[in-house]
């Protein structure tokens, strides 16, 4: 865009530099998207005169966007007021003319420099408002509005871009932004996940939903720059409130191309009928966009969900603690999903959720195998008789046939509908890809994780698991790599720093893979996995005395929680100790310890594959003998 004059505008503690397209307080700039932007230049330039909404629609939106223009502008003056700090009630910039438009009322001091070409840049504004507190139960409500509204835009979009075949449109769920109390901020991070997941079930086809995780929580990044790390065409950026029994939904609808807000939309209702509301909020945004849309999407969202709220809350509430992959968190989520379930015993979600809890809890808790077993199989049958038709469910029964009962072709089976069903879930990629990985079929199993990955490129379990899989197809140097990656997202999770030390040591990087690991266990709050390989590693390295005492803390371990038997083969395994192995594994076979799953092709049982009692024991676990890589 090319300013025919450099102007910058002062007022107050402000300068607007119009040719560099930014607001400035001592010096410092202050980030407003393009529109709000526009709207400042607008009422500074005719400062002291009134600017009706009329003439703020006709700046701020082209003819070929829809848009709920009370709420757009309504959102852009807010934001602009907290930007400048000013006050609606007593204001120092921004007037509010009632029922007309607005006046900007402060004294203006303008500043000419030298003509000069400059490019717009969009920023996205950190809100600040007034923390109120949140009643748990109206989150449901918000679930279904923003879901409603987006599957709105994108098929209102589609009637009207004509017959002809369209191109697959990417959309990216921002994280919401809570107006609460820290202690309920799993809501925000449950609806984002809810609303992702809800809204991919709208048109698979044609609408893939990208980015379910909280990476850009708090971000500063500008729309285009994160529409351009998801691939997306289009971002939705939502907030959540609520005060005694009403709620608050915002939602904003960004096309990544141009920064233009194509569509926004405020609700504000009496939240004491839940599907009262949401059949209101589908009629409005029906009327909005002047189409009437398929009943079916909105059967398949009230078929996924719960209508119970207190269920909806325990469920988020779960899901927020299940994703942290430690101990005491997922006792905790397991007795949320069991709330939930109390509460609603149709609630399929809530079942896959609670057997994927209990299933994955002997990788990243070292819960007790039998145990976990007997209670996933049976959450995961109960969430396939609710519904089937869930990705969820399906990846349930991928989990307990892969972990538990080592049949790998159910459990391939299971994973792949997931990723039928909900094709935009990046966890059922990467569950599809493990097991895929444990069964030989490596280059299946590297495309399966290449496209969770392009669907969540900042979940740092995406790189981590990633990372696992190339291990396992001895493509080591890939491994470090992806584990680099991971470790990088997010250097607070563990897991990404466990693959980084399994490849340092196959790389020869002693020194470097025993730093990881020792980072690994801290961060797991002692995790056998990271605990054995680093003793393992330190009996390779010919540092026994170190080594058998990583054996003697995982034997007085043993006499206060359960510790994987698998472990301590490990361990054994690197000082060559063959009879002490054969005994350890024993037991875990006897126990059903899930790690029994990397005989089947880690390099690190290379040594044994000749003993007759290794072979012995892969027959009867069911597992290959050689290592799928060398067929």
């Amino acid at each position: 865009m090319t300013s025919p004059r450099r102007e910058t505008l002062c007022f107050g503690e402000f300068e607007l530099d119009v040719g560099a397209y930014e607001l400035r307080r001592g010096g410092r700039p202050l980030k407003l998207t393009r529109q709000q932007m526009d709207l400042l230049i607008l009422l500074i330039e005719r400062r002291g005169e009134l600017v009706a909404r009329a003439e703020i629609v006709g700046r701020l939106w082209s003819a070929d966007v829809f848009v709920d223009v009370d709420t757009g502008i309504n959102s852009a003056v807010s934001k602009i007021r907290q930007a400048l700090g000013d006050s609606a009630e007593a204001p120092r910039f921004v007037e509010t003319v009632p029922a007309k438009g607005y006046r900007f009322i402060a004294d203006v001091l303008v500043k000419d420099h030298a003509p000069s070409t400059v490019t717009v840049s969009d920023a996205l504004e950190p809100r600040a408002r007034e923390v109120r507190r949140t009643s748990r139960w109206l989150a449901a409500a918000a679930a279904i509005a923003l879901v409603c509204a987006v599957a709105g835009v994108f098929v209102a979009w589609r009637r009207w871009s004509g017959n002809a075949p369209q191109p697959r449109v990417a959309i990216a769920i921002l994280p919401f932004e809570h107006l609460g109390e820290p202690a309920t901020e799993y809501l925000a991070d449950g609806l984002t996940s809810e609303t992702s997941a809800s809204l991919a079930q709208i048109d698979p086809e044609r609408l893939s939903v990208k980015g379910r995780t909280l990476a850009y929580k708090g971000t500063r990044k500008t729309a285009a720059e994160i529409g351009a790390e998801l691939a997306a065409d289009y971002l939705v950026e939502g907030t959540i409130s609520s005060d005694g029994h009403r709620v608050r939904v915002t939602a904003e609808l960004l096309r990544v191309r141009d920064q233009e807000h194509v569509w926004s939309a405020t609700y504000e209702r009496d939240s004491a009928t839940l599907l009262a509301f949401q059949q209101e909020l589908s009629a409005a945004i029906a009327q909005q966009i002047r189409h009437r849309l398929s009943p079916e999407p909105f059967r398949a969202i009230g078929r996924r969900q719960t209508h119970d709220p207190v269920a909806y809350d325990a469920y988020l509430k779960a899901r927020y603690l299940q994703g942290r992959r430690m101990p005491a968190a997922n006792a905790r989520a397991v007795q949320e999903y069991e709330r939930a379930i109390g509460r609603d015993p149709s609630y399929a979600l809530a079942w896959a959720g609670l057997a994927l809890t209990h299933a994955s809890s002997v990788l990243n808790g070292d819960a007790p195998p039998h145990e976990m077993a007997a209670r996933a199989q049976v959450e995961a049958a109960r969430a396939v008789a609710e519904n089937g038709n869930l990705a969820e469910a399906q990846m349930a029964v991928a989990y307990v046939n892969w972990l538990f009962e080592w049949d790998w072709g159910t459990a391939v089976v299971a994973a792949e509908r997931a990723t039928r069903l909900d094709p935009s879930s990046g966890a059922a990629w990467r569950t599809f890809g493990s097991i895929l990985s444990q069964s030989g079929r490596h280059a299946e199993a590297t495309a399966s994780m290449a496209r969770a990955s392009e669907l969540e490129p900042l979940d740092p379990m995406s790189y981590a698991m990633s990372s696992g899989v190339a291990f396992q197809a001895r493509d080591f140097k890939g491994a470090l790599e992806l584990a680099r990656r991971a470790v990088l997202t997010d250097p607070d999770m563990w897991v990404g720093h466990m693959m980084l030390g399994q490849a340092y040591e196959r790389l020869g990087m002693t020194d470097l893979a025993l730093e990881a690991l020792a980072d690994a266990a801290r961060l797991s709050q002692g995790n056998s996995k990271p605990v054995s390989l680093r003793g393992y590693i330190l009996a390779r390295a010919g540092r026994t005395v170190e080594a058998r005492e990583v054996l003697r803390t995982l034997q007085h371990d043993r006499e206060g929680h359960y510790v994987p038997p698998y472990a301590l083969a490990l361990v054994h395994a690197g000082l060559g100790d063959r009879d002490a192995v054969f005994d350890w594994l024993g037991k875990a076979y006897a126990d059903r310890d899930a790690h029994l799953i990397l005989l089947g092709d880690e390099a690190k049982w290379d040594p044994y594959r000749t003993d007759p009692r290794f072979t012995e024991l892969l027959a009867r676990c069911g597992f290959d003998p050689r290592p799928s890589v060398r067929r």
